[in-house]
């Protein structure tokens, strides 16, 4: 019989083994991601920096390993003799089968949140009742039953510490952060996330190749721990064991939360290299809602209306009418606000692109009122059409457009559909991504999907929906169909784009880069291609020869930075497209993604009550000034000043400097602008 020793140092040594695998993990993770930095330039790190970032790293690393080895602990103590007793048997198998009622056939948040998770857990409830019984029924499996157990549970473990690995670098080549409130989205949506994956990177290779690494670690690694376990079922050395670990399991619960406050630092790309993904997935989750009042600087009432008073001369809620010169007519042309997919403005020839990548955007800025300055309100999806639909400022925290309460009464269509306009949304995916069938049909909109397209309207889709040309083919039928059945009166089309998204696959033969190639310039040009034969077709028929195109992307293509709103990537084209009807033009001052609308609106000669945020960038009145946000950091930029606010109550500001390669560069500013950091805060505050 072996003594008590040996089996405590059996389960310390497998504590030790996982803790030691997951550090080299995480190490070279953290490496790479070094390695892979948007702005290797401006990473800004002293010598000493990166010393404290690993260090720092390590400590967390540990931390998250010691609390995902609970799953271990916990199948050890379970390996108790007792629980093959006649009246525990009773009790557990009572257990389970509640569990799995419950789960199939009583509504519940698990459904809503994720069925895949629920017919997951189902599916393990009906495991782990059969599996039980066997070992109840059969004594004589029990000890090989728990040896292939274990050696899963290990194996398992293994495999998603690699996976995690391969993720965190992923996700990080994407936006140079760690997860965020965006991977949390992704859990939603595992469908269209899964299957992007499967389109851009070969998975039978890389699935082969982590399946291969994790057996050979679990061989070195742990083979003596999964052949000795059965010895566990002893129950003295859990009185060793348990309360070490557990101590050490509540230690690492709090540093970890203790260790983020070397996260709050003005270099994003320190913060970011030093803290643990798993840790910051979990932060994500919980802050997918900040509370403005309990997270950030607030002013009194009177203090935030004084302020909103002098900025749109209203009092509390914004409420006030906007009128237009009399010499201006009122127009009611068709309206096709175009929002494109991740279409940075540094990819236009307009903007210092050297690479062709937008011929058909750059020969449109030419014949359009152009907005020179525009900046997105966020970086995702959500965030644009949040921006140009409402008119409105982010939020801290999730977007609007996929909150439960997502109504407006005062929105884009609404204004709109009192000039008698009918409002359609166009999407090629399938309008759940994201909330956005609640949101727009809520809103007052008609909305057409992937599931509204009929035999033969589709000739090429990928995992988040068809491409470009057809989403406009599907526009230009609408539009014909309208006719053909004698329905007048103008057309306000919201069209939003997807081909420019990895993994940035398309229909071969449009444009010099074949679709084989899976690379973002070649997103780029096939989104640029459709929209240009778009225009071109639209001009061909009478519902689109006098129509107006505004065209503006919904966000950039990055985010990242080494500050926390880096405006390089925000920075967005916007245009409104109508020869004939508007003058074209160069703007030069900056605007946010909220203004165009409402600018759209008065050069048509439309005067109407609104609580919009965004204004007329031409009236007396406007001073330049535009609005970003992360999921937590939201920005107001005004003049050459750049202000920040933050959770924790914190405000930053940051001057902007131009250089000679970057026109946005800044730089942290020495002195709190006070007045500035108010108005930031009325703004967001209201």
């Amino acid at each position: 019989m072996k003594l008590k020793g040996d089996k405590t140092r059996l389960f310390v040594g497998v504590y030790w083994r996982w803790l030691a695998l997951v550090l080299v993990i995480e190490t070279i993770v953290r490496g790479l991601m070094l390695c892979n930095i948007a702005d290797p330039e401006g990473i800004g790190f002293q010598w000493w920096q990166y010393v404290t970032a690993f260090l720092l790293g390590i400590v967390n690393d540990a931390c998250m390993a010691t609390v995902a080895f609970s799953a271990v602990w916990l199948f050890c103590v379970w390996l108790v003799p007792q629980k093959y007793g006649k009246w525990p048997a009773v009790v557990i198998l009572a257990i389970l089968a509640a569990a799995f009622i419950y789960l199939a056939f009583i509504d519940h948040v698990v459904f809503e949140f994720n069925k895949g998770v629920a017919k997951a857990a189902k599916i393990w409830l009906v495991y782990a009742m059969a599996s039980y019984l066997i070992r109840l029924l059969v004594p004589k499996v029990r000890k090989n039953w728990t040896r292939v157990t274990f050696g899963i549970l290990i194996s398992v473990m293994v495999i998603l510490a690699l996976v995690n690995g391969a993720s965190e670098l992923v996700f990080w080549g994407e936006f140079n952060v760690r997860y965020n409130f965006i991977a949390v989205d992704y859990l939603v949506y595992t469908q269209e996330v899964i299957g992007n994956i499967m389109d851009s990177y070969p998975m039978v290779p890389m699935i082969l190749g982590v399946l291969g690494v994790a057996g050979l670690i679990v061989w070195f690694l742990f083979r003596k721990a999964i052949v000795n376990v059965p010895e566990l079922y002893d129950n003295r050395w859990k009185a060793v064991c348990s309360p070490v670990y557990l101590l050490m399991l509540a230690l690492s619960l709090v540093i970890l939360p203790f260790n983020t406050r070397f996260q709050e630092t003005d270099n994003t790309y320190y913060n970011e290299i030093q803290a643990d993904g798993l840790y910051k997935f979990y932060q994500a989750f919980l802050a997918n809602e900040l509370d403005f009042k309990q997270f950030y600087q607030t002013l009194d009432k009177d203090r935030q209306q004084e302020i909103l008073r002098e900025i749109y001369g209203s009092t509390a809620g914004v409420i006030r009418h906007v009128t237009v010169p009399d010499s201006v007519e009122l127009r009611t042309p068709n309206i096709f606000l175009i929002t494109m997919e991740s279409m940075s403005a540094e990819f236009m020839a307009r903007y210092g692109n050297d690479q062709n990548l937008t011929p058909r955007l750059d020969s449109l800025a030419k014949e359009s009122l152009v907005f020179d300055r525009t900046f997105a309100a966020g970086n995702r999806t959500v965030r644009g059409l949040e921006a140009v639909t409402l008119s409105l400022p982010p939020s801290p925290g999730q977007s609007v457009v996929k909150s439960e309460n997502n109504r407006r009464e005062c929105n884009v269509a609404s204004i709109l559909g009192k000039f008698g306009y009918t409002p359609y949304y166009f999407y090629g995916g399938d309008s759940y991504f994201d909330n956005m069938k609640s949101f727009f049909t809520n809103n007052g909109y008609n909305l057409v999907d992937i599931n509204g397209y009929g035999n033969g309207e589709i000739t090429f889709k990928t995992v988040w929906g068809v491409c470009d040309e057809d989403a406009f083919a599907k526009v230009t039928r609408t539009m014909e169909a309208r006719k053909s059945k004698g329905e007048s009166g103008p057309v306000f089309a919201h069209i939003m784009t997807i081909s420019n998204h990895r993994p940035y696959i398309y229909p071969d033969g449009r444009i010099s880069i074949p679709s084989s190639e899976k690379s973002r310039a070649g997103g780029i040009m096939y989104a640029d291609y459709a929209l240009g034969e778009f225009v071109k077709e639209a001009r061909r028929h009478d519902w689109g020869r006098d129509a107006v195109f505004v065209i503006v992307a919904d966000h950039c293509a990055s985010s990242a930075g080494k500050t926390d709103l880096p405006l390089e990537n925000y920075h967005i084209p916007a245009m409104i497209h109508s020869p004939g009807l508007i003058k074209p033009m160069s703007l030069g001052k900056t605007i946010s993604q909220i203004d165009i609308m409402p600018t759209l609106f008065a050069m048509l000669g439309m005067e109407y009550d609104t609580e919009l945020y965004g204004q007329d960038v031409f009236s007396a009145s406007y001073t330049p000034r535009a609005f970003m946000a992360t999921y937590q950091d939201l920005g107001y930029l005004k003049g050459d000043t750049l202000t920040v606010l933050s959770p924790l109550r914190r405000v930053n500001q940051l001057l902007v400097k131009p250089t000679a390669d970057q026109p946005f560069h800044t730089e942290p500013l020495p002195t709190l602008n006070r007045r500035l950091a108010d108005e930031a805060t009325a703004l967001y505050q209201q």
